[in-house]
Formats: structure tokens, C-alpha cells, sequence
């Protein structure tokens, strides 16, 4: 799975993009899948049936990655972090789910990749932004399982955008 795509990259904005990986669309379909099995062939009551549908439905939409994007601009000097959560959405029907959080890109000293032990799953790696307050931010809320190399990259060209 990729890390962050780069979405726009000029002199002055760099834009980076995340998206739920074929992983929590697989977990998504395959629980969703059994709520609608356990539908389709229980002879309960409709009652009962919409309850394995929608309990599955939000088991699966927890366990789903978040929409993430990164936006580092020279003009504002800002650092911009957002992330949308289909579970928060769809909990509070729209009205929230959208985190945005706003550094001042003067602040930044560091970016450094970090490991972090994944449950069941290996080593995960994610980006670190270090700040002058004393601080760390990670990029993303959730690490990347496996290749290092990916998240290297993405600090490679960080490095090198604020040069």
C-alpha cells in the first residue's frame, strides 16, 4: 500500500493525499457480507434482520482507514492536516467527521519516519513532524504495514520541498 500520493507539487504547495487502502474496502465488503447472510437466511423477525445488517455495517465502517490529506504551502506558511472518517459521518449524519488541524510551517524542525508495532500485523511505519513547541505530529493517524521505503520516500521529498 502506498503511503501518500502526490496530488500537487509546485515550487510553492505540496498536496498529499491518502485514501482507505484495498484492505479496509476488503474488511468493509466481507463483514458487511455477513450481516446480509445472516439476513437473508435467519427467519427472524424484520426487526432482527435490520439489526444484523446495520450492526455489521458499522462494525465494518470502524474498522475503516480515513480519507487524509496534507497540504504544506510557503506562501501561507502553513501546514494544513485533514482526515475524514466515514464512521463519523455517518454517527453524527454529516454534521462532523472532517479534523482539520493547522501548523505554522516555521515551526516545523524536524520530519523523521517512525516505527510502531502494529497488533497481529508486523511493523508499521508513519512520518513524524517534530515542531519547535516541543512536539510530534504524525502525518497520518494510521501507520503503514510493511515497506519502510514508501514512507522514506515521502520524507525524501518533504526534505526536499522545504529545502
Amino acid at each position: 500500500m502506498v503511503y501518500m500520493t502526490v496530488e500537487e507539487h509546485n515550487l510553492n504547495l505540496l498536496r498529499l493525499k491518502r485514501s482507505p487502502g484495498i484492505r479496509s474496502w476488503s474488511l468493509l465488503v466481507g463483514i458487511a457480507s455477513v450481516g446480509l447472510a445472516a439476513a437473508y437466511y435467519s427467519s427472524d423477525s424484520i426487526f432482527w434482520k435490520l439489526f444484523y445488517v446495520t450492526g455489521c455495517l458499522f462494525v465494518a465502517m470502524q474498522n475503516m482507514e480515513q480519507w487524509e490529506e496534507a497540504v504544506f504551502d510557503k506562501t501561507k506558511n502553513l501546514i494544513e492536516l485533514r482526515s475524514v472518517s466515514l464512521y463519523a459521518l455517518v454517527l453524527t449524519l454529516w454534521k462532523k467527521g472532517h479534523e482539520k488541524v493547522v501548523f505554522d510551517l516555521r515551526q516545523l524542525c524536524d520530519i523523521c519516519v517512525h516505527e510502531e508495532r502494529v497488533r497481529y500485523l508486523g511493523k508499521g511505519y508513519l512520518l513524524m513532524l517534530r515542531l519547535a513547541a516541543g512536539f510530534s505530529y504524525p502525518l497520518t493517524q494510521s501507520a503503514t504495514v510493511g515497506g519502510q521505503s514508501d514512507v522514506e520516500a515521502v520524507a525524501t521529498l518533504l526534505k526536499r520541498f522545504l529545502g
